[in-house]
């Protein structure tokens, strides 16, 4: 799936790749913290990572809304409210 969501490639600093690799911890700590519910330092890692992959999210909305509706159809994650096709000139 990381290919095909990629196109092939594999430049880490992409913004899609980004996006899945975080998306992927996010699943990993998730599951984590259902078996230890009190570990909050876990919980703040969890909540780190979700501000990151959200304000990539924003960048790629702007940026690209194709890419960035293929992410979220790819990854089954909602998307972001009142970001429907917002311009880049709106945004910044």
């Amino acid at each position: 799936m990381n290919a095909q969501l990629l196109g092939g490639d594999k430049n880490t600093g992409f913004t899609a790749s980004q996006i899945y690799y975080l998306t992927h911890r996010i699943l990993k700590l998730t599951s984590h913290l259902e078996s230890h519910s009190e570990d909050y330092s876990s919980r703040r890692g969890l909540h780190k990572l979700l501000g990151r992959r959200k304000r990539l999210l924003i960048y790629l909305s702007a940026e690209n809304t194709a890419l960035y509706a293929q992410i979220l159809k790819n990854l089954g994650i909602r998307g972001l409210k009142g970001r429907q096709g917002l311009s880049r000139s709106l945004l910044f």
